[in-house]
């Protein structure tokens, strides 16, 4: 797992990072938060507040009290939505989406979208794996990435 984000590589010193993972498909959220964190270290970063919800559903209430709290500066959500038989994994993972893109502008704290929307378990399994194609890991590197933008952008010219 490199320092690089899209062909950039970040310096997190400084950078407050929340987490909020959920707990549903364990195996696949486990392995995304691992490697969230094993990047966030990497480059520096501090995770400052990980907080564990039930399932994808739950993680934009989560995030939108996270952002409130005024004492990180992005945040990484991790879960995973597989499709199975039912329209239920449309409705989740759609939801789930709209919550954090809402929490995003509502607030100004950026929302790195790491949950992962899969056709099969192994293709969970896959993404979440250790190595430089874990989704945690880019999830974290967005934030930390959409977090030194807006410091950019805050500090003026």
């Amino acid at each position: 797992m490199g320092l690089e984000a899209g062909g950039k590589e970040y310096d997190g010193t400084g950078i407050r990072i929340g987490v909020v993972v959920a707990t549903f498909n364990s195996e696949v959220t486990g392995g995304l938060l691992t490697g969230a964190l094993l990047y966030l270290h990497e480059v520096g970063a501090e995770a400052s507040k990980v907080v564990e919800v039930p399932g994808a559903f739950e993680i934009p209430l989560v995030a939108k009290a996270m952002a409130a709290s005024g004492d990180i500066d992005a945040i990484v959500a991790l879960g995973a939505v597989v499709k199975g038989d039912t329209d239920h994994y449309d409705h989740v993972a759609h939801r789930a989406s709209e919550g954090l893109m809402r929490v995003t502008l509502d607030t100004g704290v950026p929302v790195a979208f790491g949950i992962l929307t899969s056709r099969t378990a192994a293709d969970a399994l896959n993404r979440s794996a250790p190595g430089e194609d874990n989704k945690g890991a880019e999830a974290a590197a967005a934030a930390v990435g959409a977090a030194l933008a807006l410091r950019k952008v805050n500090s003026g010219p």
